[in-house]
């Protein structure tokens, strides 16, 4: 039987198969789909190869879609909160998270020039499987992005409608995919190859067990800062380096999405958005200046009183703020383990112009921690 803390679907290692020590308790299946009624679902886009023809490729991206809740339920609000750690890049839907603390429909994730598409093409999803949802009331998803056009040509816009339809009905609870696929597929980090992470940890609180769990879109990072487990790795990785046929713009970002069970309240879902780059920093990610830095939390509890009904006192439950400490380890914890999981479930990959991004080598991982399977 598959340990799906090891590998992933498809069989691509995982940060843990190479007994790579990490803080916390893993859920079941280590990934954001810990979360009751979270699911993930992706498009894939990888064709062509030689020089760049804008609007023919080559063709190294995607598209990723989240769900916070079940497709029948996903009108359902959900509280929220956000923090940029780097504004240099776009989550939209955050103006109205700010307002009301709260959100709803899926989230998306995919390449900075694609953004529109994939709002555009959620709101048409949401009209054909949930009208009533758009019958009488706006919608606002929540759509992130980062820059992959040093692999993809990404002036080119090939993502479509259908890409996008692709992702959201193909959503999927339980283990999923990481590395090069989705929005993640043309990402990098620490000039290595990387893309969609996830992990997850169990809080236990007052006699309950919650679960969070994190998703990235990685694709930041210089080599000489790339830490693991505490340990500074990046002068020891030297080799091997990215090849540019074209130079490499500097243009890096990430997007995190934290999903919880437990009953937090917008402003404390917030403060977990605020220590994403404390997980960040553990793997030696520093904020630089071209790096989009974008974080969105939110709570599955609540869900009435979220939704709210005109002339009703509302009745929720709250996990009081002295007890937030845990949901914080949780956060950071998940996050490092996340970015090394997109990294690590990965292989080389080249695109536009020959420009080449090698993989995190796993000869190196073993004879540097080991090798748990």
């Amino acid at each position: 039987m598959t340990d799906f803390h090891f590998s992933t679907p498809s069989s691509l290692p995982r940060a843990r198969a190479f007994a790579i020590p990490f803080d916390g308790e893993p859920g079941a299946f280590n990934a954001i789909t810990d979360v009751p009624g979270v699911s993930v679902g992706y498009a894939t886009l990888i064709s062509g190869s030689g020089p760049l023809h804008v609007g023919h490729g080559p063709v190294r991206t995607g598209v990723t879609a989240i769900l916070p809740r079940p497709p029948a339920d996903i009108a359902r609000p959900c509280y929220a909160g956000f923090f940029s750690g780097n504004g240099n890049g776009e989550l939209t839907g955050i103006h109205l998270i700010e307002e009301v603390g709260a959100f709803s429909l899926p989230i998306t994730i995919t390449n900075t020039h694609s953004l529109g598409v994939a709002r555009d093409a959620t709101l048409k999803w949401v009209a054909a499987h949930r009208p009533e949802a758009l019958a009488s009331a706006w919608g606002l998803p929540v759509v992130g992005e980062t820059y992959d056009g040093f692999l993809n040509d990404i002036n080119g816009h090939h993502l479509t409608d259908a890409h996008v339809f692709a992702a959201l009905d193909g959503a999927v609870a339980g283990p999923i995919e990481e590395g090069s696929v989705g929005g993640g597929t043309g990402m990098s980090t620490f000039e290595f190859k990387a893309g969609s992470g996830t992990a997850s940890r169990r809080v236990h609180w007052a006699g309950k067990t919650f679960t969070l769990g994190v998703f990235v879109q990685s694709n930041f990072g210089k080599r000489r800062n790339f830490m693991i487990r505490g340990h500074r790795v990046g002068a020891e990785l030297a080799e091997p380096r990215i090849q540019e046929g074209t130079p490499r713009a500097e243009k890096s970002s990430i997007i995190a999405v934290i999903a919880t069970d437990a009953p937090l309240l917008p402003h404390q879902l917030k403060r977990l958005a605020r220590r994403v780059p404390l997980g960040i920093a553990w793997t030696g990610g520093l904020g630089y200046n071209s790096s989009g830095d974008i974080f969105l939390a939110f709570s599955t509890a609540n869900g009435e009183a979220a939704a709210g009904r005109s002339g009703n006192l509302l009745s929720l439950a709250a996990i009081p703020d002295v007890d937030i400490d845990p949901f914080f380890d949780a956060t950071v914890q998940a996050v490092e383990e996340a970015i090394l999981n997109a990294l690590i479930a990965n292989a080389d990959m080249t695109g536009r112009d020959g420009n080449f991004v090698p993989a995190l080598p796993h000869d190196w991982l073993r004879m540097t921690f080991g090798y748990a399977r």
